[in-house]
């Protein structure tokens, strides 16, 4: 397990460290899933394996899997562009 010591702004806000980042290919706009287990906060990336996990806890609301890949496609075409 890697462990590294982070500090919250004023606003709330920490910086993931580069190397976690990069090993879970967390990029800019990657939306993170934040879960409270306990005394514990944990963050996944938001991926079509935790959406499959997820898929019917959330009863009546937007589907979750729909955004991902709609913000799958809205990165290729980014992607295209360049």
């Amino acid at each position: 397990m890697l462990r590294q010591i982070t500090t919250v702004s004023t606003k709330g806000q920490f910086v993931i460290p580069s190397e976690m980042r990069a090993s879970l290919g967390i990029a800019p706009g990657t939306r993170i899933a934040v879960t409270q287990d306990g005394s514990r906060i944990v963050l996944e990336p938001v991926s079509e394996e935790l959406v499959d996990k997820t898929r019917g806890l959330f009863p009546g609301k937007p589907s979750l899997s729909g955004a991902l890949k709609r913000e799958r496609r809205r990165r290729r075409r980014q992607k295209d562009r360049w």
